[in-house]
């Protein structure tokens, strides 16, 4: 995805959010935002990648911060509510014994679900209070693109590139039912920490690496997936593919820059940039199958 103008707006305020997180010294955080000012004048260009400018962004801002890691309670944070709602969920989704397929779309549903509660996202501030009737709001709706059918037969050696904290622990329902079915899954996530994304450390910490078949990492803190800094092990995995799955919209700001088929967007389009890139609406709950 190229990047839009209305992206350098909301890459500065997510860069003083994390100042703000990372400390109270108001002149620190001055220097944050005017680092990413600094960049944009540099970098910011149409017709250039989304995924580059923003992990430019953000990578000037921890420097300057000298923070790794500004975000670590939020992540905690999202990981305790989604925790608390998986029960939840996990009932919703078996609720009157499914057929396979129906039980597959669900479980993409929950997940992409789980991808609206990203703290970071400029206009939303979820609580853990509000965080099942949401997430209950939602999954009545149910997904506005759905391409689960077309993904069933696909499932035999996935490739599952992860987001956020906190989601990752709703990715598992879809982890259990593609198992189920017999299919193998490869988890991706980031090689360092990067916004609210997942880590080695956070699926270790979490468990989440006995409830896949291997997990292995982006290579880098890059927004997203940066080709040039990946390990070849992550190419090869793409390569052997039967469906990549592609959660969360940074995840789609590098990866449609690429031609990797078959491959599924899960995400919820949080904001116009990438809405109106995929031909969407705001708002809505995809599951998007590109063969």
């Amino acid at each position: 995805m190229k990047i839009n103008p209305a992206c350098p707006h909301c890459l500065l305020s997510r860069v003083h959010y994390e100042a703000q997180l990372s400390t109270d010294d108001k002149g620190l955080q001055h220097k944050a935002v005017l680092g990413g000012i600094d960049v944009l004048k540099k970098a910011y260009k149409p017709g250039i990648a989304a995924g580059i400018v923003s992990t430019m962004i953000h990578r000037r801002a921890y420097e300057i911060l000298n923070d790794n890691d500004p975000y670590f309670e939020v992540k905690q944070q999202s990981n305790r509510a989604a925790k608390r709602v998986l029960p939840f969920a996990h009932s919703l989704i078996h609720e009157g014994d499914p057929d396979t397929g129906e039980l597959f779309k669900r479980a993409v549903l929950a997940s992409v679900i789980g991808n609206y509660f990203d703290f970071g996202v400029l206009g939303f501030n979820v609580t853990v209070d509000m965080f099942d009737r949401t997430f209950t709001e939602l999954f009545e709706r149910g997904l506005d693109v759905d391409d689960t059918p077309g993904m069933l037969g696909m499932l035999d050696d996935v490739v599952y590139i992860a987001d956020n904290c906190g989601e990752i622990v709703l990715d598992t329902l879809v982890f259990d039912v593609i198992r189920k079915m017999g299919g193998k899954v490869t988890l991706v996530v980031r090689g360092g920490p990067i916004l609210t994304d997942v880590t080695m450390e956070d699926v270790r910490t979490l468990g989440i690496d006995e409830k896949v078949d291997r997990v292995l990492t982006t290579g880098s803190n890059a927004i997203g997936v940066c080709f040039e800094e990946a390990p070849d092990e992550l190419f090869e995995a793409f390569e052997s593919a039967s469906l990549i799955i592609s959660k969360g919209m940074a995840n789609y700001e590098t990866l449609s820059e690429r031609k990797l088929r078959p491959i599924a967007y899960m995400l919820r389009t949080k904001c116009e940039s990438v809405a109106s890139d995929m031909g969407l609406e705001v708002g809505y709950s995809v599951a998007k199958l590109l063969e």
